[in-house]
């Protein structure tokens, strides 16, 4: 059942997340995660400079390549667009993963090694979904 319909309003703020599972040919198993945000108004950033409605606040991707036994064999972060310079640097930190199990615990892993400024809280998120 849908919600309700709303008062009267207008969009602000629109934020996109895309989870895909693929099988791949050698057996393991890729897991990928794409978010945007959008800002409906313009907004300045620190950055970037002011962005006009429909420029992506955020673009980032990652990916996780699993083995069988749910084991991270590989991992590859991408940051299209960010509001600091700093987001496209930590990427190459996200292949602290490689090894980690998804089960239990894996979130509280996953913070240790890609956590606060070691990582994007945006793409941490991604991880759950």
């Amino acid at each position: 059942m849908p919600l309700s319909a709303p008062a009267a309003r207008r969009p602000l703020h629109t934020r996109k997340v895309t989870c895909q599972g693929f099988f791949r040919e050698d057996g393991l198993w890729d897991n990928e995660g794409h978010i945007t945000d959008e800002k409906h108004y313009p907004d300045d950033g620190d950055w970037r400079g002011e962005l006009q409605p429909g420029e992506y606040v955020h673009n980032m991707w990652i990916r996780l390549t699993l083995d069988e036994h749910m084991v991270i064999r590989d991992v590859e972060a991408v940051t299209d667009n960010s509001p600091y310079r700093v987001c496209p640097e930590i990427t190459p930190n996200f292949k602290r993963l490689i090894g980690l199990r998804i089960a239990g615990g894996f979130h509280r892993q996953a913070r240790e090694r890609v956590g606060g400024t070691q990582g994007c809280t945006h793409l941490v998120e991604l991880l759950g979904p």
